[in-house]
């Protein structure tokens, strides 16, 4: 992977001092612009390697950071690529890593150098804002995560709604983390962009070719286009609930948190107190509500109160006890 290699050029350049590209090429078995490309990365990552012309020119380190390296590993560096957020940390193996590449680099760097965006940032991106609810990530991360750290070409299969099952070939450009949920973006070979749950990947092969990114391609800019239209687009039902006072904390944290967005909530001065939210949609909504239990009472719009009573009475009719049950 190429987080081992860039870690594999710093301990060659800690060690040796100071080599040309041609001999980093031939000592890596790349191309000479690949390892042009990964000097940039890592010095936009912050790191001190430094380049000269002329005879006895070429690439090393600052001397007064050559000592730190030794300490890093190569999963710490991969770490340092990501993001301090935990789980999606733990989905790609990377959140002990973290720990220790922060420590010991932040002593190494120089603040600007610290503020100073990775290479691997233009690739994945970390979306803390709620959303949806999480889900399992599947269990083809590791290799669609290879496949967007080396620009390769997947073979794989999705799984769509109904068990529809389709197959694509398919240039994954980044992979996008939200709510607990794993995305990828990814490039048909029609050159058409598109958004996809990691989860709806059922096979994913790499093919032995890379693919030539979109000039100008910013993940986090197209992710955040493509998420502001999906939530434009997305149903909702207005609801009205009676909410016992002590429980308001509750279904305010329950409900504003995870399912919608309140309007607004008055201060309470009874037993009860009407609050406005806004849900998904009804199957949702009701889902939402009935959790609550008789925390909550449902106002408007009517269709979802007879809804929630509906369920209400074929659940209490379930679990009915009779006196010989007793």
């Amino acid at each position: 992977m190429r987080a081992d290699r860039l870690l594999s050029i710093l301990m060659f350049l800690q060690t040796r001092g100071r080599a040309t590209t041609e001999r980093l090429a031939r000592e890596f078995e790349v191309s000479r612009r690949t390892i042009i490309r990964d000097l940039y990365a890592l010095r936009v990552a912050g790191f001190p390697v430094y380049t000269e012309r002329g005879a006895h020119g070429g690439c090393y380190l600052h001397d007064e950071y050559r000592n730190t390296l030794t300490q890093l590993t190569s999963d710490e560096i991969a770490a340092l690529f990501v993001s301090s957020i935990a789980k999606p940390l733990e989905d790609l193996g990377l959140s002990q890593p973290l720990r220790g590449a922060i420590l010991k680099l932040t002593a190494a760097l120089s603040p600007a150098r610290q503020d100073a965006k990775t290479e691997l940032g233009k690739r994945i991106v970390i979306d803390g804002e709620a959303w949806t609810r999480g889900e399992d990530a599947g269990t083809q991360l590791a290799v669609v995560h290879r496949a967007v750290v080396e620009d390769r070409w997947l073979a794989v299969t999705f799984v769509r709604r109904f068990d529809v099952v389709t197959s694509r070939r398919i240039a994954p450009y980044g992979l996008v983390a939200k709510a607990g949920a794993w995305w990828v973006v990814w490039s048909g070979e029609d050159g058409l962009m598109r958004v996809d749950r990691l989860s709806r990947i059922r096979e994913a092969a790499l093919e032995p070719d890379g693919f030539k990114r979109q000039e100008g391609f910013e993940l986090d800019a197209f992710w955040a286009d493509w998420r502001d239209r999906q939530q434009a687009v997305q149903p909702s039902l207005d609801v009205t609930l009676r909410v016992r006072t002590d429980a308001l904390a509750t279904v305010q944290d329950e409900l504003g948190a995870q399912e919608g967005v309140f309007y607004g909530v008055p201060s309470p001065s009874e037993q009860w107190v009407d609050i406005d939210v806004t849900l998904p949609y009804l199957e949702e909504a009701r889902k939402a509500v009935l959790a609550l239990g008789g925390a909550v009472e449902v106002l408007a719009p009517e269709a979802l109160r007879r809804s929630v009573a509906d369920f209400a009475v074929q659940t209490a009719a379930r679990y009915r006890f009779t006196t010989k049950d007793a």
